[in-house]
């Protein structure tokens, strides 16, 4: 790997971020490839199988994890057979832990679609699942790609750890800023991680590479989760507050900084409403304005700056070229995100 010919810097960064739409453009080709490998994976003979299969193929998400996946191989090298094979087993596995998501969560939409268990029931949605990550597997071992099923198969263990330490911390309503950063190391982090070293591994051999990769990837998915957090506070450029975290009593990073910033008084007072089941508008509303008055969404937008940054400079690894600027403008959206 070559050394950087040219520093990434606040001067030669992008002054604004392009769209999703902006970075797919130099990989669409790729990306049309991709969509062939994956519709392909889903094929079964078994009928109500292909009736759910072709509803959620109609509930397209922005395949940011395959485009992470192709531009990670492009900054190591060329995309191949092998990339499109990492890139569909890590669309199956994302896909088959947002079915599950789902049924756990009792959601009734997702992307603006009625979700599968509000259609074919919890049953029938988490055999979807279950099929999903089996086909994921099945899509590693028929092409050989024990390299990628390894990195896969420790990123799945470390969002089922990830999922079950917040579902501990959400329930007795003790998370601190350390076990934050753990969860959603485990829980977000791993599976971008494992995008980016799954393209490298596809792209070259050099195993030094494939570690920069996964770190620039774990860095960026803990400034992706934080922004996702950031969502719900609706900070300044994110539109309104969402809430559904408060709703659902999961803390995150800005309610975080914003106990640790009140007397013992407040904090029992804001813990009290935070715990407080089936919560008003109001009442939501009021937990963000605190959250605010204490600097809490400033404080977990400095660390998810903080992350980007990180990222950005491990990519000063590799030499200045298109490719080098397509994966930047790539994180620069992932933590500059409208939703």
């Amino acid at each position: 790997m070559a050394g950087a010919e040219t520093q990434i810097t606040e001067n030669n960064v992008t002054a604004k971020p392009k769209s999703l739409k902006d970075i797919r453009l130099p990989i669409e080709k790729d990306l049309k490839e991709f969509q062939l490998y994956y519709k392909k994976a889903l094929k079964t003979d078994v009928f109500l199988l292909n009736q759910i299969i072709s509803y959620l193929l109609k509930m397209k998400g922005k395949e940011m994890r395959p485009i992470l996946v192709i531009l990670s191989a492009r900054l190591c090298g060329k995309v191949n057979e092998s990339t499109f094979t990492a890139a569909t087993m890590i669309e199956l596995l994302h896909t088959a832990t947002l079915i599950h998501d789902d049924v756990v969560d009792e959601a009734d939409q997702r992307r603006g679609f009625f979700s599968i268990n509000r259609i074919w029931k919890n049953k029938a949605s988490v055999l979807l699942g279950d099929y999903l990550l089996s086909r994921g597997l099945l899509v590693a071992l028929d092409n050989d790609e024990f390299a990628h099923l390894k990195v896969l198969s420790n990123a799945v263990k470390r969002m089922s750890e990830g999922e079950l330490r917040q579902l501990k911390a959400s329930k007795m309503l003790n998370m601190t800023e350390e076990k934050y950063f753990k969860i959603i190391s485990e829980k977000t982090a791993s599976l971008l991680s494992a995008c980016c070293k799954c393209g490298a591994i596809s792209a070259t051999e050099d195993v030094k590479t494939h570690e920069l990769l996964g770190e620039i990837g774990e860095h960026l998915g803990i400034a992706f989760q934080i922004r996702d957090d950031l969502f719900d506070f609706g900070a300044d450029d994110v539109g309104k507050p969402k809430g559904n975290d408060i709703r659902e009593r999961k803390i995150t990073l800005p309610m975080i900084a914003a106990l640790n910033r009140c007397g013992i008084l407040e904090r029992k007072k804001l813990m009290r409403k935070f715990g407080k089941r089936n919560k008003s508008q109001q009442e939501v509303t009021d937990i963000v304005n605190i959250v605010r008055e204490k600097d809490g969404i400033a404080y977990a937008r400095t660390h998810m700056d903080s992350h980007t940054s990180k990222a950005l400079t491990l990519l000063n690894h590799f030499p200045e070229s298109d490719e080098r600027q397509d994966m930047l403008d790539f994180i620069r959206f992932v933590t500059t995100r409208k939703k």
